[in-house]
């Protein structure tokens, strides 16, 4: 399931076919082996009125919180970024030489949180983890340099400052794994089943066989798949765009 979410054009094809299947399965073979009473309709239609309506309250809650989980990315990139830059002049308080191996590794640092924003591919994401994970000890190293050498509030504002610079990206990492459980997934996904399921059982005359039978289908299709994009940082077209980071690496740069 987590690979469907993570590709969220593939997850809307295989709902839409899941839930026209429903609608078909309804429509034939349910009506063959229990037939819909007239004097029964409309306990039918109050059942069926309240399944869909529980499925859009679901649907509702859902992109809620996918799209709270965007927003804090949003709001961690420029964090991140804010950080970054905030301890790249502070750098400026150490000492010369250790002042510009700082700001060369945290430009290094920067231009590969870059790349993990705008990368997709599993194994460039793992290489970049790495080296990320060699930039920050670096950087470390550095920061309680200065505060071995200058412990005075001076060193302790660069080691400070260095600290948020690690804390930032733990936080944004932590937000990027931050998904809408895989329960709440199945429990929508069932519930449009058997929303879909009554419609085509209810469904009378010319509309069982027309293409308005498809319309629940494809919108709860839709739906779920927005929902998948907006909550997977690595999939889909929907992601968030590190203007923060690019407009800080653009200052820096020769």
């Amino acid at each position: 399931m987590t690979a469907f979410v993570d590709h969220p054009e593939v997850l809307f094809v295989v709902l839409l076919v899941l839930f026209i299947g429903a609608v078909a399965f309804g429509a034939t073979v349910l009506r063959r082996f229990a037939m819909l009473p007239a004097e029964d309709r409309e306990d039918f239609n109050i059942i069926q009125t309240s399944t869909l309506t529980l499925l859009a309250l679901l649907v509702g809650f859902s992109l809620s919180m996918a799209v709270n989980r965007y927003d804090l990315r949003k709001t961690l990139e420029e964090s991140e970024a804010n950080a970054i830059g905030t301890e790249y002049s502070r750098a400026d308080l150490a000492d010369a030489a250790i002042a510009a191996k700082m700001k060369s590794a945290l430009l290094r640092f920067t231009k590969l949180r870059l790349a993990h924003y705008r990368t997709r591919a599993p194994d460039e994401v793992a290489k970049i983890v790495r080296d990320t994970g060699t930039v920050e000890t670096e950087l470390w190293q550095l920061a309680t340099q200065v505060g071995k050498e200058q412990p005075t509030p001076i060193g302790a504002l660069v080691v400070a400052g260095m600290n948020d610079v690690l804390n930032s990206q733990d936080y944004s990492e932590a937000a990027r794994i931050n998904h809408i459980p895989l329960g709440a997934w199945y429990l929508m996904i069932i519930i449009a089943l058997l929303g879909c399921v009554m419609q085509g059982y209810g469904a009378r005359g010319s509309l069982r066989k027309g293409l308005l039978i498809t319309i629940l289908p494809a919108t709860v299709a839709l739906s779920l798949a927005l929902i998948a994009d907006i909550d997977s940082p690595k999939g889909g077209l929907i992601r968030v765009e590190p203007r923060d980071l690019t407009r800080f690496l653009q200052s820096i740069e020769p």
